[in-house]
C-alpha cells in the first residue's frame, strides 16, 4: 500500500481567465493531517474543489484510495465546508437536514428506521447529543453546525477528509473542541485529513505537515516545525498580516 494518499502532479486551475493554481506537484500522505495555509485568494479552496472534481484542472490528481485498493477510487471522500448554507426560512430539524443527506426517497414519505438508527449514531460520533436531532438548524450554534456537517462527511467512512476553514465563526472553546475532536478521529480512524486553517496554533498543535500556497503554487511544504519558522511564514505571508493565532483565550494577528 502507497505511503501517499493522493498525488498531485502540475495541477493548474484556470477560471474565468485568471489562473489560480498555476502547476501545483505534492502529496498527501496516508493516515496523516495535512494543513493548507496561505493568504486569501492563493487557491487553497480551488485546490479541495479540483479534489473534488468540482472545477476543471490541467495536469493529474490521483487517488490512492477507495476501501478496495486494487481499484482506486476518490469515492470515499468526506467534506465540512466552511458553513452550512441553507434558507433560514425553511424549517428543518437536525434529523430533516440529516436524512436529506443519507435516504433517497423524499422527505414527506418519512425517515427509515434504519436512517433514524444511523442520525443518533452520527451524531455520537461527533460528541454530539441524540436529542439535538429534534432541534431546528437554525437554532444551532456555529460549533454545532460544524459538529453536524462533519458528522454527514463520516458517512461512509472516508478515507481522505478535506476540510475548508470549519472552524471560521465558532468561539475559541468550541473551536479548540473541534480540532480535538479532528485529531481524534485521525488517531483512532486513521483518517487522512486535508485542512485549511488560518489558525497557525491549530496547526502547530495537530499537523502531521505544513503545505504553503502562495500565488496558486507551492511555496513551502514539511513538518510544521520548520514551516512555522518566520522566515517559512514571510516567504508564505510578506508580513503575515491576516494569518492568527490564539494566546490562551486572547485572537491576535501574529507578525
Amino acid at each position: 500500500m502507497s505511503a501517499e494518499l493522493v498525488v498531485f502532479r502540475d495541477v493548474a486551475v484556470n477560471l474565468g481567465g485568471k489562473d489560480i493554481l498555476r502547476g501545483v506537484s505534492s502529496s498527501l500522505p496516508r493516515g496523516q493531517i495535512t494543513a493548507l495555509i496561505g493568504l486569501n485568494g492563493s487557491g487553497k479552496t480551488t485546490l479541495l474543489r479540483a479534489i473534488l472534481k468540482e472545477v476543471p484542472y490541467r495536469g493529474q490528481i490521483e487517488f490512492r484510495c477507495g476501501h478496495d485498493h486494487r481499484h482506486p477510487t476518490p469515492q470515499h471522500i468526506g467534506y465540512v465546508p466552511q458553513k452550512l448554507q441553507i434558507d433560514a426560512r425553511l424549517p428543518l430539524t437536525v434529523r430533516d437536514l440529516m436524512a436529506l443527506a443519507l435516504q433517497r426517497k423524499p422527505l414527506f414519505l418519512g425517515i427509515s428506521r434504519r436512517v433514524n438508527r444511523m442520525l443518533g449514531e452520527l451524531l455520537q460520533q461527533v460528541w454530539l447529543p441524540v436529542e439535538l436531532l429534534d432541534r431546528l438548524v437554525e437554532k444551532l450554534s456555529g460549533g454545532e453546525q460544524q459538529r453536524v456537517l462533519l458528522s454527514l462527511a463520516l458517512q461512509p467512512r472516508p478515507e481522505l477528509l478535506l476540510l475548508d476553514e470549519p472552524a471560521s465563526g465558532i468561539d475559541f472553546q468550541h473551536e479548540e473542541m473541534y480540532y480535538d475532536l479532528l485529531a481524534r478521529l485521525n488517531r483512532e480512524r486513521g483518517v487522512t485529513i486535508l485542512l485549511v486553517s488560518h489558525e497557525l496554533s491549530v496547526v502547530s498543535k495537530h499537523a502531521h505537515r505544513v503545505l504553503c500556497l502562495k500565488d496558486g503554487k507551492i511555496q513551502c511544504e514539511g513538518p510544521p516545525e520548520e514551516i512555522m519558522s518566520l522566515e517559512a511564514l514571510a516567504q508564505t505571508f510578506g508580513t503575515a498580516k491576516g494569518v492568527y493565532t490564539h494566546q490562551h483565550a486572547e485572537h491576535r494577528t501574529s507578525g
